[in-house]
């Protein structure tokens, strides 16, 4: 696994992880990369020195650990720079794509049949395991 630090055209930096250099060039080429705070796909990399993860010298406890982290911060992120609009999901998704409301970075729920809906008009979006920040 390798970490990539990315950049949008409007200087929005974020980390992401590949499998390797290849996965990003591939999913880069697909346009299936996009900034999580704008929606973005015109992304590239930022300047950094790429840490590598070699599963061989982590233990599958740690490997967990180390995703569960990793959820849990990219939940504060959205949480931090994106809105909530709840059951509206899949409205206010539409309204934004279609140019009826200003572009920015949304999050809620939408049923199946919701998300099929968007996908089928073009609408781009993402799902996310949405795991609690603690254990407790």
């Amino acid at each position: 696994m390798i970490l990539f630090m990315l950049r949008c055209s409007k200087d929005h930096e974020f980390e992401a992880w590949f499998h390797d250099g290849e996965a990003y060039a591939v999913q880069h080429k697909a346009g299936e990369i996009s900034c999580p705070l704008c929606g973005d796909t015109a992304v590239e990399k930022a300047v950094m020195a790429p840490r590598l993860g070699r599963s061989r010298e982590v233990t599958p406890a740690a490997a967990i650990a180390q995703m569960r982290a990793a959820l849990v911060e990219m939940r504060r992120q959205i949480e931090t720079h994106c809105d909530y609009v709840g059951p509206r999901f899949a409205e206010e998704a539409r309204r934004i794509h279609y140019g009826e409301a200003d572009p920015r970075g949304i999050y809620g729920e939408a049923t199946d049949a919701e998300s099929r809906e968007l996908a089928d008009e073009g609408v781009k979006f993402g799902q996310i395991p949405w795991i609690p920040p603690t254990d407790s």
